[in-house]
């Protein structure tokens, strides 16, 4: 498998990149290369190894659910670069108008 130059121009439309052909050119033959890769892969006989959904055993790493002490809120609010009424303040990023 291989990417075509405008197969490239389809994807970096769909990112939304504005590539110079330079770009379009180094782009298209990287990801060939990566695809050479997945090629050889499709090669190698795996049908007598285990399906593996982690390489590492997995345990349960969750704390025990209980209720603690909360940090006070003045600690909460020490870094905070403005505060209002307990609050953080941070800018507004919707325009309700």
């Amino acid at each position: 498998m291989s990417i075509t130059n405008e197969e490239m121009d389809h994807l970096s439309d769909l990112a939304m990149l504005k590539l110079s052909a330079e770009d379009k050119d180094l782009f298209t033959k990287q990801l060939n290369t990566i695809l050479e890769y997945f090629d050889e892969l499709q090669e190698v006989d795996t049908s007598d190894i285990e399906a593996t959904s982690h390489v590492l055993p997995i345990r349960n790493v969750f704390r025990e659910d209980k209720v603690e002490e909360s940090i006070p809120l003045c600690e909460c609010l020490q870094n905070a670069p403005q505060i209002k009424n307990g609050f953080f303040v941070v800018p507004k990023i919707i325009d309700t108008e």
